[in-house]
């Protein structure tokens, strides 16, 4: 599934490679490459596979689950359709509380002591996704993890999520990205050693030369 994933996403650039041209993030980090995953819900065939491959991990790694809970606002769609081939409930986390109404921050029936699979589109450095797990342990949920699309496998996102005691697992990830789109063509073979350095450490531009 993982390669597959990677020659998918490829195919409807919701993840382009150009170490040629780098992206700038909001961060102002130099990166080689753009993930979109919100074009997997514009392409039914690519999207019924990932919600499959998602379905699957939460059925594989997961089989005490009792609700899904999507991150805001990437992750609500993707939980909502494999909550939806898994007959089971879901809700999704507010990046902060509303300032108005009931105040909610998790949308959705959610009771103490649940346990709870977060539904996650990207994983980089973790920080938005540690901070969903975080909202879900202090309402009272048994987070299990996380189940993600696709993950950078960032020295720095990995270590969050070691320290909060949280697993992931994800239907692709950065370095089998790189090595199919080496093998597609997308990128050059050359390419692929200075992508991984940039997985490695982002903040170091050395990379591109």
């Amino acid at each position: 599934m993982n390669k597959e994933t990677a020659k998918l996403l490829l195919d409807i650039k919701a993840v382009f490679l150009s170490p040629e041209h780098p992206f700038t993030w909001a961060s102002g980090i130099k990166s080689p490459i753009y993930c979109d995953n919100r074009l997997i819900l514009t392409a039914p065939y690519v999207r019924k596979r990932v919600e499959v491959g998602l379905a699957k991990i939460v059925y594989r790694y997961y089989p005490t689950a009792e609700v899904l809970m999507g991150t805001s606002t990437a992750g609500i769609a993707h939980a909502a359709l494999v909550a939806a081939l898994l007959d089971m409930p879901m809700g999704y986390v507010r990046s902060g509380a509303k300032d108005h109404g009931r105040a909610n921050r998790i949308e959705g029936h959610l009771e103490k002591g649940q346990k709870v699979v977060v539904i996650e589109d990207l994983i980089s450095t973790a920080g938005s996704c540690i901070d969903v797990v975080r909202a879900l342990r202090e309402a009272g949920a048994e987070v299990l993890g996380v189940a993600s699309i696709f993950t950078y496998g960032m020295k720095e996102g990995l270590e969050r999520l070691a320290q909060e005691s949280t697993v992931n697992h994800s239907l692709l990830d950065f370095d089998t990205l790189v090595q199919v789109a080496a093998d597609e063509g997308y990128i050059k073979p050359d390419d692929v050693a200075r992508l991984l350095r940039f997985r490695d450490n982002p903040n170091d531009d050395s990379w591109m030369m």
